[in-house]
Parts: structure tokens; C-alpha cells; sequence
């Protein structure tokens, strides 16, 4: 007999026998009638043993059974109006498959509250819990939707390497490994192996995948691990061309995750706002007005703190009522080499970052394609040309104008969400402290 586990579907089967396998997620023996709560990836389902209609060796294997045991329950399908499905289903027999260790080190029930240490440390057993799992039902939705747009506007995906032989940014904040006993880095953003592709002549690519960060952070925002969405397109005109592709690519996540994931949705009790487009532009040097206007005062040549993001968004929420917005023109300073420089001013780079309620989400913008100013920038920066002459080379033999951006899934998802700390929508973590699981 196939197994029936979404409870939109065992519902059409009143009166039929069906199978059914789960977790149980609660016992309840009243004595003349026992209760089990079965939870499944598709939801929770109420097997009701009355002691006049079952077995007495059901009733006993009911007795018996502890929460997280997984059982097979094998029933008929009554309808049953004060049941949460609307129906209940009625065991002919129930098989243990694997009995589960008691006392629990983490409550899948969420009745006794559990810090995110002990929730991160016991990932297994709080994956169990519904409005958990529909974090990554969510987020596998929000994927699912950025991908498609990016596919059908012509964008062809490409794997990227995570070990590089050089620093791809500069700084100390990368983690280094024995590289058949050559040193070697985790790669801090596949961004320039996606511009080695460009030159290549592949067009329009995109890549999903991790990177790393060997920052000290210990905030609700950071891990030293985190996955990208990272389109990179040839032949722009300037950064505004990666915009307009970075607001589309989130619109249709969004709607995808709103068309797909409803009842995740309402186990978390939300509603997905789907944003009007184009995002509002703020841009430097006006950047450093408004800020002023808003009682904070930002030094030249300095990225954006804290309360400079703050402070913009609520200019942003309240000038132009949206909770996104791009931020462009960056200090050249602070910006990466391989972002292009405006010509006539080039004090300000082509870089834009993308803010939603107050966090930035990605960081993208225009590259510089031509050979000479790249490496130029490479030295002002601080760095040996010599060591990426790998990534320089090419761009003597003709790259076109390109650019492109890398969105934080993680952060992405746990923003959306309202998600306090990034490292809940991680399925399993990695910060300065952990490691495992």
C-alpha cells in the first residue's frame, strides 16, 4: 500500500485505509480513548485509538510510545470535525521503526523554550519543529524563484572554485588551507572568477555557493560561512543595469515563495509583501547630506555604519514608502579593486549596495574592465599585481563592460522573514565559535 503523508490529501480519503509514517509528536492516554499526534514533513495528522474500536495490543503499543519514536500507523480515515485536519484516523496497527531516547535534549514541540545554542547544538531535533523546517521550505522557494528568473533572462549557471591560491579582496579575513602543501584561501565571494567567465564570453552566468569569512564577528548578522546568489552580465551600460536585474530577481523569489508556500507561510504567521519596482537610488556624495539632514555625520571616505543605514532607511520608508533601496556610488576607498572608479570623479566608485530595513542584503556594482586600471587599482590598494596577474591577464585581450552582484541567501531569507539572527536560517551554521554539527 503507498504511503499517504500530506494531510490535504488523506483528507480526500475518507473512509479509505491508509498508511501513514511519522515522528510522534505528542502521546496523549485519556484511558478509555488514547490520542497520537504524528508529525511528517507535511504536517501534523491526530491518530485516535478509542479502547471500543481498536485492539487492545494497539491500545498498548499507544500506551507505550514515546515523543520522537517513529511509527508507522496503518488506519481508516474518519472524519472528525474537532480534529485540526478534520479528520482523524483510526489505527488497525501501528509498527515502531525506531525508538526514540528519553529524556529529550531539545523539545521539537517548542512547549519548553530552548536558547539558540541549544537549539544550534541539537540542529536535528529542532529541524523537526514545523515553523523551523518552513524557514528552508521558504528559503528553497525564494531560490527556486531567483533562479528562474535568472534562467529564463538568459543566464546560464556556472560552478565557481572555493579554493584560490590568493586573497581575492585584501585583508586578513580569510581562512587559509594546506593546498597539497602550497597555501591556499577559501574563497571570500566567487566575484572574480564570475568576471573571468564574462571574459570568456559566456555573457550572462550566475553562481550559488558558499564563501567564507574569517571574521571575529559574534552578532546576530554574521557567520563565517554563508551562500550566495551571484549574477554576473556583460555589455551594461553602467551599475544601474545590475540594478534593475537585482530588484527583478528578488520580485519573482518572493512571488514564488508566496505562490508555493502558503501553509509555511502561515505557520509562521506571515505575509510576504511583494515590492514595487525600481527600488528608490540614493547615491554618494548626497548621501552624506541626508545623513546630516538626519542628525548623523558620516566622514568622507568612510563606508556606512550601523546608524547610517538605520538613519537612510528610515529617509528611504518615509520619502518613498519602500523598505528596499539601493546605495551607489561608494568611497573608492572602501570598496574592493576590482570595482570601477568614476572617470570624472574618482573619489566615488560604480559600486552599489542594496538595503532592506536596514541591512544590507548585497553588494555589487560595475567592474573595471579595462587592463591598465585594474591594475592600477590593484596597487593603490596595497596589493602585488604579480599575485593576480591570474585574474589580470586576460583583460589585456579585450573584456567587455560588465557587472553584477552577490545577494546573501541566509541573510536575505532571515531579513524577509524577521528573523532576529542570520544563523537560524542556516540549516547548520558556522560561526568563530562552531564548528559542528
Amino acid at each position: 500500500m503507498q504511503e499517504t503523508a500530506a494531510p490535504e490529501a488523506i483528507a480526500k480519503k475518507l473512509g479509505e485505509k491508509v498508511t501513514v509514517s511519522g515522528w510522534v509528536h505528542d502521546v496523549r492516554l485519556l484511558g478509555g480513548i488514547n490520542f497520537i499526534l504524528l508529525r511528517n514533513s507535511e504536517g501534523i495528522l491526530q491518530v485516535t485509538a478509542p479502547k471500543k474500536a481498536v485492539s487492545k495490543e494497539v491500545m498498548d503499543k499507544v500506551a507505550a510510545l514515546h515523543p520522537e519514536d517513529v511509527v508507522r500507523c496503518t488506519g481508516l480515515v474518519k472524519e472528525a470535525k474537532v480534529a485540526r485536519n478534520g479528520f482523524e484516523i483510526i489505527p488497525e496497527n501501528i509498527e515502531v521503526l525506531s525508538a526514540s531516547a528519553t529524556p529529550l535534549p531539545l523539545d521539537p514541540r517548542g512547549v519548553t523554550d530552548a536558547n539558540i545554542d541549544t537549539r544550534l547544538n541539537w540542529r536535528t531535533l529542532d529541524l523537526r519543529r514545523p515553523e523551523v523546517q518552513a524557514i528552508f521550505r521558504i528559503q528553497d522557494a525564494l531560490v527556486e524563484g531567483m533562479e528562474s528568473y535568472l534562467r529564463s533572462s538568459g543566464f546560464l549557471r556556472v560552478f565557481t572554485p572555493s579554493i584560490l591560491g590568493g586573497v581575492s579582496e585584501g585583508g586578513a579575513e580569510v581562512f587559509k588551507t594546506d593546498y597539497y602543501g602550497k597555501p591556499a584561501f577559501l574563497r571570500q565571494d566567487p566575484q572574480l572568477h564570475r568576471q573571468l567567465a564574462i571574459a570568456g564570453g559566456l555573457g550572462k552566468v550566475y553562481d550559488l555557493g558558499p564563501s567564507w569569512r574569517a571574521e571575529l564577528s559574534h552578532t546576530p548578522r554574521h557567520m563565517s560561512e554563508h551562500r550566495t546568489i551571484a549574477p554576473e552580465l556583460s555589455f551594461i551600460q553602467d551599475e544601474r543595469d545590475t540594478m534593475r536585474v537585482e530588484e527583478e530577481m528578488l520580485v519573482r523569489g518572493i512571488r514564488n515563495a508566496n505562490e508555493k508556500c502558503q501553509r509555511e507561510l502561515d505557520i509562521r504567521q506571515l505575509d510576504l509583501e511583494e515590492p514595487k519596482t525600481p527600488f528608490p537610488e540614493l547615491s554618494f556624495p548626497e548621501v552624506y547630506g541626508i545623513l546630516k539632514k538626519e542628525g548623523h555625520e558620516l566622514p568622507r571616505e568612510k563606508d556606512l555604519d550601523r546608524e547610517s543605514e538605520k538613519l537612510l532607511t528610515e529617509f528611504v520608508k518615509r520619502e518613498y514608502s519602500s523598505d528596499y533601496f539601493f546605495v551607489n556610488r561608494f568611497p573608492s576607498s572602501v570598496k574592493p579593486f576590482y570595482v570601477m572608479h568614476v572617470d570624472d570623479e574618482p573619489e566615488f566608485a560604480r559600486s552599489v549596495d542594496m538595503v532592506y530595513k536596514g541591512l544590507e542584503l548585497s553588494s555589487g556594482g560595475q567592474r573595471e574592465h579595462r587592463h591598465g586600471k585594474v591594475v592600477e587599482q590593484i596597487v593603490q590598494k596595497g596589493l602585488d599585481p604579480s599575485g593576480l596577474a591570474w585574474f589580470t591577464e586576460p583583460f589585456r585581450f579585450g573584456v567587455p563592460p560588465h557587472g553584477g552582484f552577490s545577494l546573501g541567501i541566509e541573510r536575505f531569507t532571515a531579513s524577509l522573514l524577521g528573523i532576529e539572527n542570520v544563523k537560524e536560517a542556516a540549516l547548520f551554521p558556522r560561526d568563530p565559535e562552531r564548528l559542528q554539527p
